[in-house]
């Protein structure tokens, strides 16, 4: 199968490299980027915490930017998002990661089973755009926490032509999305380029169903049963 790997890199590149081991032609293009604010993440780790949380991997990857001076946080219980958040976590060095469930809300379950309401403070590292599911979780059991917005998503600019160029008057057999913004950015790019979704891609495989909601009903989409990229490449 011809499929297109729209996340931000460097994960298209190791997402490229599972889809091809599978027998699957990827094609990468990214449709967003991401901008660290290391500056953030330092000012951050200043204020008093018990716990850190993340959502994300590009979280973990704008820690990283604090260098050696993160090794006075490696011990700090680490809460991660599910588990390819967690791997990342354990590659930089953390020791004492829990692993949520994949979802905001799940991650807040987890996070509430160690920090009792007013007893302990959570660091959050976060990025720009994002949904609010975590935060409001946590608002709901009483956790003190304290947000830091560490990374923000741009899009990147494609030309009108990028997309009929890939298509080729074929269209693709399969999309992975594994973000809202990244979907509506497609769906754009797809509209300015004088395409429509159908003749895009015959499938549109998403991460969750709020990736899902984003697309035309035009689009033939499935979703993962997970949050996970293990659930999401076995819809191929």
């Amino acid at each position: 199968m011809r499929v297109l790997v729209t996340r931000p890199r460097p994960a298209a590149e190791r997402t490229a490299r599972k889809l091809e081991a599978m027998g699957h032609t990827a094609i990468v293009l990214p449709l967003m980027q991401a901008q660290h604010f290391v500056a953030a993440v330092r000012a951050g780790f200043a204020r008093p915490h018990d716990a850190i949380a993340v959502t994300s991997a590009e979280a973990v990857r704008v820690l990283a930017g604090l260098g050696p001076d993160l090794q006075a946080h490696l011990a700090t219980p680490f809460f991660a998002v599910g588990a390819a958040t967690a791997r990342v976590a354990a590659d930089l060095g953390f020791r004492d990661i829990r692993v949520g469930a994949g979802t905001g809300e799940a991650l807040a379950e987890t996070v509430a089973g160690f920090l009792e309401p007013e007893t302990g403070s959570l660091l959050y590292f976060a990025g720009l755009p994002r949904a609010d599911g975590f935060e409001h979780a946590l608002r709901e059991r009483g956790i003190d926490h304290v947000t830091v917005e560490c990374y923000r998503m741009g899009a990147i600019d494609h030309a009108p032509e990028t997309l009929p160029a890939l298509v080729q008057s074929v269209p693709f057999d399969a999309v992975l999305l594994y973000s809202r913004e990244t979907a509506r950015r497609l769906v754009a790019l797809i509209g300015e380029s004088g395409l429509d979704c159908a003749g895009f891609s015959a499938r549109y495989l998403c991460l969750s169903a709020s990736v899902q909601d984003v697309l035309p009903t035009s689009a033939a989409a499935d979703v993962a049963a997970a949050p996970d990229e293990d659930r999401l490449l076995g819809l191929l």
